[in-house]
């Protein structure tokens, strides 16, 4: 196995494996060490049918499944299908491209560990590879930020909350998403998490917090919250933070949530098909 840093703030590519075989110990614990150091890690040229990547997926830890998401592999729900793919008049998959910055999973409480995506089918236009996922580091994010703003915040949480981004994405043109149910409303109330938050591996402070599911830190006043919410929402997108992965068929990637947030880019039409695989893992390993 090896290991190559891109020269950007995060990302290394993984070369010399095969994700369809179980992982060694020593290849295990190799890959988690450079998740942590790296944040996100591209294993490209895979071949996997979904037992395989689902069992990849699992070694990890204890795999998550999105209770509102019917798109999800048959007889597999913790592996979620995400495409712009029509067949047969239904959809084939949950469009996952123009939903904004987000953390995997930072509503449960105990939040999301690694997401795990393995492309099967990218569009392309002018032989360029469309739908992007960006990502941001958030250790960097946090150790640039001002150390009055800093010394303000530590200690405080800050509360994320699933509605607030399903229902947004509902609002977005040709969505398929239906209205949450009460029962899954339910199923995800909304959880508190410290603003700061120290990497369970890295044992770094990382900026805990995304547009996509954070709604207010606890201790601030309503319109004091808003104010520094905005002004970390910017702050933690600045190029000087970024990594924006080009997609290609057979690519697995695999990003750590304690320490990114991402984005997926929407820059293709419907008629340019999508097609992807998701598992995502839960961070009960680390946290209870």
């Amino acid at each position: 196995m090896k290991v190559t840093p891109s020269n950007a703030p995060l990302h290394a590519t993984v070369t010399d494996i095969d994700l369809g075989v179980p992982l060694s110990r020593t290849d295990l614990h190799a890959v988690e060490a450079a998740l942590a150091k790296h944040g996100v890690l591209s294993f490209p040229g895979q071949q996997l049918t979904p037992q395989p990547f689902k069992s990849f997926s699992a070694q990890f830890g204890e795999l998550e499944f999105n209770v509102a998401n019917k798109f999800h592999e048959p007889g597999m729900p913790e592996m979620m299908i995400l495409s712009n793919m029509i067949r047969d008049n239904q959809p084939v998959g949950m469009a996952d491209a123009g939903q904004g910055w987000h953390t995997d999973l930072s509503y449960q409480k105990v939040i999301g560990y690694a997401t795990i995506l393995y492309g099967l089918k990218i569009p392309h236009r002018d032989g360029k590879p469309l739908g992007s996922t960006e990502f941001c580091n958030m250790h960097a994010a946090y150790e640039g930020l001002p150390e009055e703003m800093k010394s303000m915040l530590e200690g405080m949480t800050v509360l994320h909350d699933f509605a607030k981004f399903w229902d947004m994405m509902r609002l977005e043109k040709g969505s398929s998403r239906q209205e949450l149910s009460a029962v899954q409303r339910a199923a995800r109330p909304p959880s508190s998490h410290p603003i700061f938050l120290t990497h369970p591996l890295t044992k770094r402070k990382v900026l805990y917090a995304n547009a996509g599911y954070s709604m207010r830190i606890n201790e601030l006043s309503p319109s004091e919250s808003d104010r520094v919410l905005d002004y970390l929402f910017k702050h933690q997108i600045q190029e000087q933070y970024k990594y924006a992965h080009a997609w290609r068929v057979g690519d697995v990637l695999m990003w750590d949530n304690f320490g990114t947030i991402h984005n997926a880019v929407a820059d293709y039409l419907p008629s340019e098909h999508r097609l992807l695989k998701r598992c995502q893992v839960a961070g009960s390993r680390f946290f209870q």
